[in-house]
């Protein structure tokens, strides 16, 4: 069968211009098809004879013949060249092209300013990330970058390399023998625990929760269908005495108790599983600030005790040894919960990507993070010492909490003090701070949450002679 006869040439007019050739005779193209003279259905010349013509070299035709071709302009036939496409005149009259010209970059927004800025931040869960090991940080990322990732979207990264550096990390420092199978990775807690109530059949039952207690807990339980309690905690945390068995199960922080810092002593922890075994109850353990621990020896972690495998799920977190942003959290929940759990958090697309696992596993395999920790440690404990010294020195009639760990400590205050008007007329000096009756629900306690772990051993003084001036003022 003869072939259909090709346009011998196309009289293309190239336009003055600072664009690249291709897009320039693909432009002229769309021009003849604006204009009239090319319809649907005309065929194009070969890129040999167009480049002959308009004195060029092939490559740009090519080029220019593939930008028409994805931008609908034209068709290419197997053995039948390039013809125009049906329509394509139309989308020129319309004004439609095969290219976007380069914009200029739009102008950066002014950001207002604060009303004022703060000059201390003594805002809780913040750590510093100054001393990062850069290199070893780029380093990790850089091996991340360099694995091939999968394209399959039905399947879950699998994680494995990063479970299995973590579930040694959380043998050597909290005690817990893992395996690394039954760790399931996750994007951050509050995140995780928002697909808890319906991995574990929480929805309509009641779950008790520290008061004062974690908020974004309270939030994810109470958003997720529960009937949250709250539960009153004392100096050694939440009484397990106070569990009943309409509590389905129990939200704890026993390493660190969020906000007022208490750590659950060893009765407590023993009777808490007790009242699991007993009342067929539910332990979920977040390790909050479980890393650090000033002048006192760590207390391994509740689901490190005998028996705790089947009654407690663990719940960590890379966010205060690291960066809050990075949001990669880890679980262990009990072997008979674990696929549960997972397939909800699969549902909810509750994923963290292959790079940063990726990475996180590298910057924990190469000693990094153990090094960080270490040095992270010191600091926070030098930070730590020169608040509660200079608390001591201008506020000696207040009582603290929770000093001997985490990243926060708490200053008590007089149940007839407005907390939140205390923290209002710090924030007028430059004092972020956050009010203990803001983490309350039925509690009706009184205190500033000071976090130190960003505040320079130097500026620990004039921190706290800026919270004493409005408190004995």
């Amino acid at each position: 069968m003869p072939r259909v006869p090709r346009a011998a040439g196309l009289p293309l007019r190239l336009e003055p211009s600072d664009r690249p050739l291709r897009h320039r005779i693909a432009d002229a193209v769309v021009t003849e098809l604006r204009e009239g003279r090319l319809r649907p259905g005309d065929p194009l010349p070969s890129t040999r004879v167009l480049a002959t013509a308009l004195t060029i070299s092939r490559g740009p035709v090519v080029a220019a013949y593939d930008e028409l071709s994805a931008a609908g302009f034209i068709e290419t036939r197997p053995g039948s060249g390039a013809v125009v496409a049906p329509l394509a005149d139309r989308a020129a009259r319309a004004g439609a092209l095969s290219s976007v010209e380069p914009m200029e970059p739009c102008p950066t927004p002014r950001r207002r300013p604060p009303p004022r800025e703060a000059r201390f931040d003594l805002r809780p869960g913040l750590p510093d990330i100054g001393f990062l090991d850069r290199a070893a940080w780029r380093r990790a990322w850089r091996v991340a970058a360099s694995k091939v990732p999968t394209i399959d979207l039905s399947q879950a990264p699998d994680h494995a390399r990063l479970r299995h550096v973590l579930a040694d990390h959380i043998r050597r420092s909290r005690g817990i023998a893992v395996d690394p199978e039954e760790l399931l990775v996750t994007p951050g807690v509050s995140a995780t625990l928002q697909a808890l109530p319906a991995a574990l059949g929480l929805i309509g039952r009641t779950v008790a929760l520290e008061d004062p207690g974690y908020v974004e807990a309270w939030t994810a339980f109470s958003d997720g269908g529960v009937r949250i309690r709250a539960v009153a905690v004392d100096d050694d945390g939440l009484d397990p005495a106070l569990l009943g068995r309409t509590d389905a199960a129990v939200y704890v922080t026993p390493s660190h108790q969020y906000p007022l810092g208490a750590r659950m002593p060893v009765a407590r922890r023993t009777a808490l599983l007790d009242w699991a075994r007993r009342d067929g109850g539910l332990v979920i353990e977040d390790d909050y600030d479980g890393e650090f621990r000033y002048d006192v020896s760590p207390l391994p972690a509740l689901r490190s005790l005998e028996g705790a495998d089947d009654h407690v799920l663990y719940v960590g977190t890379a966010s205060k040894i690291l960066v809050p942003t990075l949001r990669v959290s880890w679980l262990l929940p009990p072997r008979h919960l674990h696929e549960a759990i997972r397939g909800e958090l699969d549902r909810r697309s509750l994923l963290v990507n292959e790079m940063t696992g990726a990475a996180v596993a590298e910057f924990i395999a190469s000693g990094a993070l153990s090094a960080h920790h270490a040095r992270a440690a010191r600091t926070y404990a030098g930070r730590r010492s020169r608040v509660v010294a200079a608390l001591a020195r201008h506020l000696p009639e207040h009582r603290l909490s929770g000093v001997d760990a985490g990243l926060h400590l708490v200053l008590l205050l007089p149940d007839d003090v407005d907390d939140h008007e205390v923290s209002t007329a710090l924030l007028g000096r430059g004092v972020l701070v956050n009010p203990l009756s803001a983490y309350c629900v039925e509690a009706t306690r009184r205190g500033l949450v000071i976090g130190y772990a960003g505040l320079p051993e130097t500026h620990a003084d004039a921190a706290v002679r800026a919270l004493a001036h409005v408190l004995l003022t």
